[in-house]
C-alpha cells in the first residue's frame, strides 16, 4: 500500500497557522517600533478573535492582522470585510467589559496591518463602532 503524505513535511512551505503567526509577530515588531504597546494577542470569543491587543497611550488599540500571498483578489486591505470588523468589534466589546469598560467608558480605535506579498502597510482607525 502506498503512503500518503500529510503534508506535515512541506520543506521551506509554512502552514496556514504558521504563516499568520510569523505575519502577527512582523506586525507586533511594526507597532513596537512605532511606539505602541503590546498587550494581548490572540483573544478568542465565540463571536470572533482580536489579533493583537496594543496600547497607544491611553488608547486600546484593537488590530487585524490581514496577510495575502498578492493582490489578485484585491490584497490583504481589502479582505477586511465589514463582516470581519462586526466580529471584531463584538469581541472587543467583550474584551473592554471583562475589564469594567466599554465603548463609551474607554478610548479605543481598529486598526488593520495588511500585508500583501512583502507589502507591509499599517492602517491607523481603519473603521468605527459606529
Amino acid at each position: 500500500m502506498e503512503s500518503v503524505s500529510s503534508g506535515a513535511d512541506r520543506s521551506g512551505i509554512l502552514s496556514r497557522q504558521q504563516q499568520g503567526a510569523k505575519r502577527e509577530r512582523q506586525a507586533r515588531q511594526l507597532l513596537q517600533t512605532s511606539g505602541l504597546r503590546f498587550v494581548a494577542a490572540n483573544v478568542r470569543y465565540r463571536t470572533g478573535e482580536i489579533d493583537l491587543i496594543m496600547r497607544d497611550r491611553q488608547v486600546w488599540v484593537f488590530v487585524e492582522v490581514r496577510y495575502r500571498r498578492d493582490a489578485r483578489f484585491g490584497g490583504a486591505a481589502a479582505s477586511v470585510t465589514r463582516s470581519k470588523q462586526q466580529k471584531l468589534l463584538r469581541a472587543a466589546a467583550l474584551w473592554l467589559s471583562s475589564r469594567g469598560q466599554s465603548f463609551d467608558t474607554a478610548d479605543c480605535r481598529f486598526d488593520v496591518v495588511a500585508i500583501t506579498g512583502e507589502q507591509v502597510e499599517w492602517l491607523p482607525n481603519a473603521f468605527t463602532a459606529e
